[in-house]
């Protein structure tokens, strides 16, 4: 039996099976489905598990230690990584067949001898840089990456599978940045076919150039927010059904009684301008809630959370482990459940559920930022509300000590 949780992170993994079967159709390409960053606070290997099953022909990672948690979970596919510096060891990902990303003769130069020392050619897709001007190759120096791409390739140590870059703006469909750097990438293209090279797929467009911009599909397309039902142009109408994934719910432990100008908190930012009731929530920044969450200052609203049901504001600055909540002069059991932020309420429901956008408009950030940064000393808990089952993991501070494949308790 399940006990009950003082703090979870609740993971419908149908809703990720949906996403990725949505944003392939979508599409009409493969689907490179992101999975880093833990997959954005979700647990990397369940979903990992969760996009292949709905037909995610690739998985992405930054690093190589990313990498290796999917190959000893047992994951054989097709996965690509990008984020490496001077001196990393490639052997091991050289060898589980895994692609690199390379974006300078430098990096192919290391790549050269680690595939020597590991006695296989290595897969190397190259990034350019289009005008994100964050990784890949500057584009004074394409010419050259694509020449000595192809003289290692001639030479068997590596097989280039793919081309690839990155949208600095694609959330923002009118931006003019987007008409640019699809146009250098098609340059790119252009100028590694000259060079010889035929890359299985070209991809740039991420999960708001998936949905708002066709042309940059290209022959693969890579998801990261969109795989988790948030929308990565929430400013944009486009009607494609996501469906959030993530719950991250608590266990209300005191409710108080407080008199007109008692003030709740660190500095008294916030205090009861009549007679009312505040909500202890046993969750703070060590579970990564934003502390500026409950401040008041710029942009000048608090996030709310569901209590009972009902939404309720934070009241006073977030601490480490706990947060109040203004719950308006009601008391309800201690005990009751706090919705941080999770999907919307099931239609013709009364209750009322913030999202985690809402909370993202709230702490003047995105909604990527609220759901990776959030775990903590939280349980994380897998749910499939397609086959109504239900699977619970336990999940440190350190999330990679315990991995979230490992079966912690089971209720059925």
């Amino acid at each position: 039996m399940l006990t009950p949780a003082r703090a979870e992170l609740v993971i419908d993994l149908a809703a990720i099976r949906h996403n990725v079967r949505v944003l392939r159709e979508t599409a009409g390409v493969p689907l490179i489905a992101v999975v880093k960053a833990d997959a954005y606070g979700h647990g990397m290997l369940p979903v990992a598990r969760a996009a292949r099953e709905a037909g995610a022909e690739w998985l992405a990672v930054a690093t190589l230690d990313e990498v290796a948690r999917l190959r000893a979970d047992g994951d054989q596919g097709r996965v690509l990584t990008w984020l490496t510096v001077p001196d990393e060891d490639y052997d091991d990902a050289i060898r589980a067949g895994v692609d690199l990303s390379a974006y300078s003769v430098s990096e192919l130069e290391e790549i050269q001898a680690a595939a020597v020392y590991a006695g296989a050619p290595a897969r190397v897709q190259l990034k350019v840089d289009t005008g994100l001007h964050r990784g890949g190759a500057p584009r004074d120096a394409w010419l050259d990456l694509f020449a000595r791409a192809r003289l290692g390739e001639r030479e068997g140590h590596w097989t280039i599978p793919g081309l690839w870059s990155h949208f600095a703006a694609s959330d923002e469909p009118d931006h003019p940045s987007n008409d640019l750097q699809e146009a250098a990438f098609r340059e790119a293209c252009a100028l590694a076919d000259d060079a010889g090279l035929r890359p299985e797929i070209r991809h740039l467009a991420n999960s708001a150039a998936t949905l708002l911009r066709p042309s940059s599909r290209f022959d693969a397309v890579s998801c990261g927010i969109a795989c988790y039902g948030l929308d990565p142009a929430p400013d944009v109408a486009h009607g494609t059904d996501l469906r959030p994934a993530m719950t991250a719910r608590a266990t209300l432990g005191m409710v108080k009684h407080l008199q007109p100008g008692d003030a709740v908190s660190y500095g008294w930012r916030w205090a009861a301008e009549e007679a009312t009731t505040v909500g202890l929530v046993p969750v703070g920044y060590g579970e990564g809630v934003p502390r500026m969450a409950g401040d008041p200052g710029p942009p000048g609203a608090v996030a709310e959370v569901g209590v009972a049901g009902r939404r309720r504001p934070i009241a006073g600055r977030v601490c480490m482990d706990q947060f109040m909540v203004d719950l308006g002069g009601t008391t309800p059991p201690e005990g009751s459940e706090v919705v941080l932020f999770g999907p919307p309420a099931p239609e013709g429901s009364d209750d009322e559920y913030p999202t985690a956008q809402e909370w993202a408009e709230a702490c003047a950030t995105i909604s990527y930022e609220i759901v990776t940064r959030i775990g903590g000393r939280m349980r994380r808990r897998y749910v499939d509300s397609e086959a109504d089952s239900v699977t619970g993991t336990a999940t440190g501070a350190d999330t990679t000590s315990v991995p979230a494949s490992a079966v912690g308790e089971v209720a059925s």
